[in-house]
């Protein structure tokens, strides 16, 4: 299948492409790697009337560690962050859910940022960086805007960027050492979409002092469970007991039924889809607890 007609533009810096979606008349998309929107295009289920082409704009693709934050760059090739030396050892849980991503083809030219701009309810990154407390960087006409992944992600396909705005950085809070942390999601084939997910970061020493835990799936956004989190963080569970892990474990997947239960699901979440995320919550706090011990 064919795209329909469009007005194409390969700007070669960032304020050139800033001027071109400030001045460009109609429906206006930015393309980064191309692997969500070339196929809604060649569906004809998006008709931009102009594409500004960002893969020759210089200085969008790094990684950078700056002590207490990761800076990515949008343009950042998945492929290269997952293979990151930097990752690996700062945020092994970005490199764990990059590996689940499509397929390698997918990853070698699909970006950091277009995937977070795209914002699929489903997809990998939104739910991960939500999990990690990472901000979002927009470059605009009136410069620079630094946004919680809480309040970027608005709904499917839908975040809080402005129409004349680029994502251009993720930046994500380091701690030390890399907190214990888990994603886990199920599709029915490997390279699927999947149909629900689950990421988990704790937080403490000794004893777990506090965790953030994200579903998606189900609901219109990757969503944190606040009543796990409440479960989780006040359990007080040490490090090296196991037992008290095993019993916190079983009550979380009780308590994430009713959270992913009340969450705003979409018209097209089924029973089992829910019940799916539920188990997926308690799986990836089994992990997160899991690899806390052995460190």
């Amino acid at each position: 299948m064919k795209p329909p007609p469009f007005r194409y533009h390969t700007p070669r810096s960032l304020s050139e492409a800033l001027d071109l979606l400030r001045e460009s008349q109609g429906d206006v998309r930015v393309l980064a790697g191309g692997q969500s929107l070339v196929p809604l295009l060649n569906l004809r289920l998006a008709y931009p009337e102009v594409l500004v082409d960002l893969n020759q704009v210089e200085g969008l693709s790094y990684i950078r560690d700056e002590a207490t934050r990761l800076c990515i760059g949008a343009m950042t090739r998945q492929r290269e962050a997952e293979f990151s030396p930097v990752l690996t050892a700062r945020c092994p849980l970005l490199v764990d859910a990059l590996t689940q991503v499509g397929h390698p083809a997918i990853r070698n030219r699909g970006t950091i940022g277009g995937s977070l701009a795209h914002a699929d309810p489903v997809a990998e990154l939104p739910c991960v960086m939500t999990a990690l407390d990472a901000e979002f960087v927009a470059a605009g006409p009136g410069g620079e805007r630094v946004m919680a992944a809480s309040d970027f992600f608005l709904g499917p396909y839908e975040t809080a960027l402005d129409a004349s705005e680029i994502l251009v950085e993720a930046r994500i809070p380091l701690a030390p050492v890399p907190r214990p942390a888990s994603f886990v999601e199920f599709s029915r084939r490997h390279g699927d979409f999947a149909l629900a997910e689950a990421a988990v970061v704790l937080e403490g020493g000794g004893t777990c002092a506090s965790a953030r835990v994200v579903a998606a799936g189900p609901a219109w956004t990757p969503s944190r469970l606040d009543a796990v989190e409440r479960l989780v963080g006040s359990s007080g569970v040490a490090r090296t007991d196991g037992t008290a892990q095993r019993d916190l474990v079983e009550e979380v997947g009780r308590t994430a039924e009713a959270a992913v239960a009340a969450l705003p699901t979409h018209a097209e979440a089924t029973a089992y889809q829910r019940r799916l995320a539920a188990v997926l919550v308690k799986r990836a706090v089994a992990h997160a607890l899991e690899r806390w011990s052995r460190n």
